[in-house]
């Protein structure tokens, strides 16, 4: 999706992704500043704007972390412009800091955070439930499930901000950030909103003593949303008789299609949720003095029920209130079909038959994988060389922790983004043993520059592997501090993360990990070594070199010797371009990147040309 999406006219109606519909949302909000830092489900929020962002009424910028793209956004928002954060639910930890203080300090521009959580850990180390948080920080909460409401919701959240001058959480999950539909546009602002900061430290400056005032400012107005929250027209009751359901979020749609593909549309009752927090108490208990029985319908945690058992007891309305603990999981992502099942036991009719697709269980396993020419591959295979399984390997976020897989089995423990260093530090200072922490160039930016100053302070045992590939990889190619060219050209102010790293008192090694030789005598000699070492992997990833229009023309390898003798060679790289063609060892020409690592490793295979079979 292109620039339709600042240009098109109010009653448009255009086909968006939920992500893009947010995009458009914000821009019929006003929105003047944006920061992020990528993470799916919610990285084509910070994408589409930044190719929208030449000649846009707004700044952009990917952040180095989430701390510091809430802190940046939290700075414009009190400078008066309308301010959009995103970041996916794991990032919200590392901002958590900042939004807890940010409710008491107030947002007079306004200022919107999406939250992006994973239930079902698509592409996530976790599934937390990120509505607590705005309840935690006193944020108020909307939660889409179409690409309609994705649009219309940021909008609104924007608007409710800056008249409040609070924060709002926008709370989506995967599948609503991914669905495509039809989204009907509204207007743009004509003009550019702003509000002059003015000087008021008794107001912006938590000390104990303000922030005791601030904190009961916040319930206040907290308190006065909940009449807000009862008239939304995002809080939908349909339906009739005197059972009941409530449900928000994407649960909403696989609620609505088990009813209809029942025959129970109408039937029931059903209040749909989409201001969430504060809770529409009055709206709540109406229905629940309608209903004998009530079915919550969330996925995650019990955050609805919990609140809405609590509303129950605490007004005196006798209603059944069934949940988690009777007909939901409490983990993993929803579908019609578990949902289904929860509806019929609910309502006391038979189970349904199993309607999922059952998966033979002698199919092949297709585990992801680097791609062909990836310089992770290199790095990992030189790092097993030396240490074998005599190191323990401390890893982190990002396309390398798929290291973790044979052949390299490079991984061992992993807590969060920016962690391999401090953690295995830890490890190696408990334990005595040789630790090898790997850690990617943008991770290293976002929160690994921290572990490596304490292992300096404190001479920990350790040997760190920047992975830099000279771009943030996993999340779709967003630049980092540390790359040279962005997709508008040169970035004008890298940071040189060697001197960085010198900076932070180590004197780093660098190498082309596609140099077998070199990475080989580099890392023995640095294993040789004691305290904190540091080798800087460089070499660009090839999917982005291409789309930079920087790959070198490469012919693909060849297998100019025999085949049998390459077997070797292809247990221990496991290169997606490695092939058995009629239990034959080849290469396909077509996957092959040319890296020519493989080459370097059996003298039966050679630079080829491209024709080669």
């Amino acid at each position: 999706m292109g620039k339709e999406l600042r240009s098109a006219a109010a009653g448009e109606t255009l086909l968006l992704l939920g992500n893009e519909a947010i995009v458009r949302g914000a821009l019929e909000g006003g929105v003047r500043f944006v920061t992020c830092y990528p993470g799916t489900p919610s990285s084509e929020v910070p994408d589409t704007f930044f190719r929208l962002s030449q000649g846009a009424p707004y700044y952009f910028e990917y952040s180095v972390n989430e701390k510091v793209a809430l802190e940046v956004g939290g700075g414009a928002a009190l400078a008066g412009l309308p301010t959009l954060v995103t970041m996916k639910h794991v990032g919200v930890n590392v901002a958590a800091d900042p939004l807890m203080t940010l409710a008491y300090v107030s947002a007079p521009g306004g200022l919107v955070l999406l939250s992006a959580d994973d239930p079902g850990c698509h592409s996530s180390q976790n599934e937390q439930d990120n509505r607590i948080y705005a309840r935690l920080g006193g944020l108020p909460c909307f939660e889409p499930a179409t690409a309609q409401e994705c649009k219309d919701m940021a909008r609104d959240a924007l608007l409710l901000s800056r008249r409040i001058e609070n924060p709002v959480l926008l709370r989506t999950t995967t599948r609503v950030n991914h669905v495509r539909g039809p989204v009907t546009v509204g207007e743009l602002p004509a003009t550019p909103a702003e509000k002059p900061f003015v000087k008021d430290p008794a107001r912006f400056v938590p000390l104990p003593a303000s922030a005791r005032v601030m904190h009961a400012r916040l319930l206040t107005l907290l308190d006065g949303l909940v009449a807000e929250a009862d008239a939304s027209p995002y809080n939908v009751e349909t339906g009739t008789g005197d059972l009941g359901f409530i449900t928000s979020g994407v649960s909403r749609n696989y609620l609505a299609d088990v009813l209809e593909e029942d025959g129970l549309t109408g039937t029931v009752r059903v209040l749909e949720l989409g201001l969430t927090y504060p809770l529409p108490e009055n709206r709540i208990a109406a229905f629940l003095g309608s209903c004998n029985k009530v079915l919550i319908v969330e996925e995650l945690e019990p955050v609805l029920e919990t609140e809405i058992r609590a509303l129950a007891q605490a007004r005196g309305i006798s209603v059944e209130i069934c949940g988690k603990s009777e007909h939901l999981p409490r983990r993993g992502e929803f579908s019609t079909a578990n949902v289904r099942q929860a509806v019929r036991a609910f309502l006391g009719r038979p189970a349904a038959v199993a309607d999922t697709l059952a998966v033979p269980a002698d199919l092949p396993r297709r585990p992801p994988n680097l791609c062909a020419g990836c310089p992770h591959r290199a790095a990992y295979y030189a790092v097993r060389e030396v240490y074998g399984d005599t190191a323990v390997y401390s890893s982190d976020i990002g396309c390398y922790t798929l290291g973790f897989l044979p052949p390299f089995r490079a991984a061992d423990f992993l807590l969060c983004m920016g962690s391999s260093i401090s953690t295995g530090a830890g490890f190696a200072r408990a334990s005595g043993k040789p630790v090898v922490a790997f850690i990617g160039d943008s991770t290293f930016f976002h929160s690994g520059i921290t572990g490596l100053i304490d292992a300096v302070a404190y001479n920990h045992d350790i040997l760190i592997v920047i992975l830099d590939n000279r771009t943030t990889a996993m999340t779709g190619h967003q630049p980092n501090p540390g790359v040279d060219t962005t997709i508008f050209g040169e970035n004008p102010n890298p940071v040189d993360l060697m001197a960085l790293i010198r900076a932070c008192g180590v004197e780093p090694v660098k190498v082309n990990p596609l140099n077998h030789k070199a990475t080989l005598a580099a890392l023995t000699g640095l294993s040789q070594q004691h305290g904190p070492r540091v080798l800087v992997a460089e070499y660009p990833c090839p999917i982005h070199a291409r789309r930079m229009g920087q790959a070198k023309k490469t012919l693909p390898a060849r297998v100019a010797g025999d085949p049998a003798a390459c077997l070797t060679v292809r247990d221990n790289l496991a290169c997606p371009a490695f092939a058995m063609v009629d239990g034959t060892f080849t290469i396909n020409a077509e996957q092959c990147d040319g890296c020519m690592f493989c080459v370097q490793l059996s003298p039966d295979l050679k630079p080829g040309r491209k024709e080669a079979k």
